[in-house]
């Protein structure tokens, strides 16, 4: 299919639009699509495996993902939420498998329990508030808990070898916890999707310029080699991770009006030694420092990319003007416009600890990241590990009421009133929920067709749990993920 008229125009190559793609695709296998990629191959940025954690954000470890109330108890309502919009993302996956769409799931995801590990005493008591309120869901009933060194040693043998002194500890753990490598999704998913017809991948191909037409189409400018030409849309997604920002401001949508964009840059210490790699397996996350990003909770994983195991250990933020890893410096100074110059510059002046911590990240040597990583794992020798460099995540500036901005740290998906265009901005837990939020998408944007009773029934087809919610219902849940755990191979 070559044309200049489509009816999905996907821009961007990643975990986002490859998921959205396929589940229209599957809905209607007529629709003409194309997906544009402004690099030589799909999901290189945020999806490819070595530019994230890999971990399949369940709220089962992420600390971050709970809250300490004033009375010390703590709210566990958005883990609930991010624990169900996951298990949205393994009954996708597990129909994609069932049905062929996917190669075997041990290409993709592999179960790798998760753990939260704390030392101190404050932290000791917050870890265990927060394990008797979520052992006491449904959700999270499979949780463990100890104080117990040995078994801790049981546990996460390299964190606890060697570990001197009397200082209080604990750990949670969910064994059936995982670990995914978004990138061979987003990837197997394209291949799919250019097997099929009426379906178009246009890669080294960037969107130039985005113009709304009367009749509510859009031509889309693309520059491929040199070469523009433009493309007649009647849906147009901008999934192009820290990119989709800059777009949705060529789009002049009243939707994207004051948003800005802070971006933040990763990197990791990787450890290959098979002695020590044989050692670990988990993901273990820490308590973030004060001041300190979410997306920068130190973890100490095991990673599993392409069938080889590896340990990572971060992620340690950094500061550039760049919203894509292989982006401009000119990225964030070209974003800021009339619209948004005040919340960005108010978020400024209100977030001078995390601007003071991004700097001390900078400045960081080699030898100051092993001293980190030695705070969990107190053998290790700097010669074991090597820095590497992972993706762009760009954090969300809002306005709020009083026409300031507020610094997010989610995600958040952006439609027009008309729904013929959506974007989505944003990080964390960003790829673990990308089905759930693509699923939202379309019932925006296509609210109704997948309100056709063969709509609904292919939805129920591919995520069983549609039109409930897992939240309320949790014997829906815990018979669900008794399916997806089979299918993909998660079963302790």
């Amino acid at each position: 299919m070559t044309s200049n008229s489509v009816d999905v125009l996907l821009v961007g190559g990643g975990a986002m639009s490859s998921t959205l793609g396929m589940l229209l695709k599957q809905l209607d296998p007529n629709m003409t699509m194309m997906m544009v990629e402004r690099l030589d191959g799909v999901a290189k940025e945020s999806t490819d495996g070595w530019n994230n954690a890999g971990t399949g954000h369940a709220a089962y470890c992420e600390l971050n993902y709970t809250s300490s109330n004033k009375d010390g108890s703590i709210n566990i309502d958005k883990a609930v939420n991010i624990n169900a919009a996951f298990e949205v993302s393994l009954q996708f996956w597990s129909y994609l498998v069932e049905q062929g769409l996917m190669p075997s799931s041990q290409e993709f995801i592999r179960r790798v329990p998760h753990q939260s590990f704390v030392w101190g005493e404050n932290n000791v008591k917050m870890l265990k508030a927060r394990y008797e309120a979520m052992s006491a869901h449904p959700a999270f009933k499979e949780m463990q808990y100890t104080e117990d060194r040995e078994t801790m040693s049981e546990w996460m043998p390299l964190i606890m070898n060697n570990r001197s002194g009397d200082e209080p500890l604990a750990a949670t753990r969910i064994e059936h916890g995982s670990d995914v490598n978004f990138g061979a999704i987003a990837r197997n998913m394209v291949k799919h999707l250019e097997s099929v017809e009426s379906f178009d991948l246009s890669l080294n191909t960037e969107v130039k310029a985005l113009k709304k037409k009367v009749d509510g189409r859009w031509d889309v400018t693309i520059e491929q080699n040199g070469t523009r030409s433009v493309i007649d849309a009647k849906f147009v997604f901008l999934g192009a991770g820290g990119g989709a920002l800059p777009l949705l401001q060529k789009a002049e949508v009243k939707e994207g009006k004051g948003f800005g964009g802070f971006p933040v840059s990763g990197q990791w210490l990787v450890c290959e030694n098979p002695e020590l790699v044989d050692q670990h397996f988990a993901k273990v996350y820490g308590a973030a420092p004060i001041g300190a990003p979410p997306m920068s909770v130190p973890h100490l994983d095991t990673r599993i990319i392409d069938g080889k195991r590896a340990i990572l250990f971060g992620p340690f933020a950094g500061f550039t003007t760049k919203f894509l890893k292989t982006g401009s410096f000119l990225d964030l100074p070209k974003s800021i416009q009339f619209d948004n110059i005040k919340p960005m510059l108010s978020v400024g002046k209100n977030n001078m600890d995390l601007t003071r911590y991004l700097i001390s990240e900078v400045r960081q040597s080699h030898k100051d990241r092993c001293n980190s990583l030695r705070q969990f794992f107190p053998d290790a020798q700097d010669k074991d590990w090597k820095l590497a460099y992972a993706g762009q995540r760009v954090q969300i500036i809002k306005k709020n009421a009083e026409g300031g901005g507020k610094l997010e740290f989610g995600t958040e998906a952006i439609t027009t009133e008309d729904g013929s265009l959506a974007a989505l901005l944003g990080a964390s837990p960003g790829a673990s929920t990308t089905v759930n939020t693509m699923i939202g998408i379309m019932e925006r944007c296509f609210k109704d067709r997948i309100a056709t009773p063969e709509w609904q029934e292919k939805m129920k087809e591919m995520v069983p749990s549609y039109g409930e919610s897992l939240v309320e219902s949790t014997d829906l849940l815990l018979s669900i993920r008794e399916r997806t755990l089979t299918t993909l191979n998660l079963k302790p």
